[in-house]
């Protein structure tokens, strides 16, 4: 087995046992809820006359197995992984009985749309600008950009996206303050329709990259004050080597290596955020899904947006801890 093959499978049975722990623990505690979903449906469906303690009963074993909540907790955990393989978390209890995957199904596409935008834009801009402030320590401009950057950075999300909804939405009202796109327009890929939720979502994606710039070019910036120091750059300089040049291929180049390890870490923390944005903007995506069924103690629907939350990160990890040696070669894969 040769060394590439050791580390991938090092890799491969991390993000198994992060993935096993993380919906293990999402289950266990979404089992805390004092909110029994069997009972809730079954006051639901009694206050429209089913009053027969028979078909009452029968009607809790049913929605018991739809569920998944039949047998003690053991018995039901063991279920759930089964549902999982299965892509099948039951019917919703607010949407009931629309089931929970057609509803995650319907709200992922908006959030990753939301998130890989954000995220891209971040991570240019952010170790961009900490980048050229690390070099071109002297230029006024990127002195006011880093001071400019540095006072946005300690500001939540969903502050951010406050003030963005009161000035940007109701004081001058530029962009809407909430949906995904124009409610007239049918989902495809025209011009109209593509424009319209880019126009709809620009303030989540701004609150986002606003929250997420000061990280990136914190870190970036450090890197890159670190770097000019070296002895190969100090020589490209003597040597009158271009300062462009020596900024792109020998500065920038080496230091953006350490960040692709900063965005997966940053990766979880981002959709933590995505969740309040999409709340606060009243966007359809899995955050204001998840925060819904939280609220009307939606079992199925906090637990199923939870499990493809932990495995889509942790997917994402995976990808970039796998693809990090083949970008750095000094990385040892042992």
């Amino acid at each position: 087995m040769n060394n590439l093959t050791a580390y991938i499978l090092k890799r491969l049975s991390q993000f198994a046992f992060v993935i096993f722990t993380g919906i293990t623990l999402a289950f266990f505690i979404t089992n805390l809820s004092p909110v029994d979903p069997v009972e809730q449906s079954l006051s639901q469906l009694t206050s429209f006359g089913a009053s027969d303690p028979r078909a009452v009963e029968m009607m809790r074993q049913s929605l018991s197995e739809l569920y998944g909540l039949q047998g003690n907790l053991f018995e039901q955990y063991l279920n759930f992984w089964g549902r999982i393989l299965r892509a099948d978390f039951g019917p919703s209890l607010s949407a009931f009985p629309t089931p929970v995957s057609t509803l995650i199904a319907n709200a992922a596409p908006w959030t990753i749309g939301l998130l890989v935008t954000s995220i891209m834009i971040t991570f240019v801009l952010g170790n961009l600008a900490g980048a050229l402030a690390g070099y071109f320590r002297n230029s006024r401009w990127l002195k006011t950009l880093g001071i400019v950057i540095m006072t946005i950075n300690p500001i939540p999300h969903y502050f951010i996206g406050l003030i963005l909804l009161i000035f940007l939405g109701y004081v001058f009202p530029i962009f809407p303050i909430s949906g995904g796109s124009q409610l007239n327009r049918d989902a495809n890929l025209s011009w109209g329709y593509v424009g319209s939720v880019l126009y709809y979502g620009f303030l989540p994606a701004l609150s986002l990259v606003l929250a997420g710039l000061g990280g990136w070019f914190i870190g970036m910036r450090s890197l890159v004050s670190n770097i000019v120091t070296d002895d190969h750059v100090v020589y490209a300089e003597l040597a009158g080597v271009r300062r462009r040049t020596i900024f792109s291929q020998y500065v920038a180049r080496n230091a953006m290596l350490p960040q692709m390890t900063g965005l997966a870490m940053q990766l979880g923390q981002i959709f933590g955020g995505t969740v309040i944005v999409e709340f606060l903007f009243n966007y359809p995506g899995m955050g204001r899904l998840l925060i819904q069924g939280i609220y009307r103690g939606d079992y199925g629907l906090v637990l199923g947006v939870t499990t493809i939350s932990i495995f889509a990160v942790a997917v994402a990890v995976l990808l970039i801890d796998i693809l990090y040696p083949l970008i750095d070669p000094r990385v040892k894969l042992g």
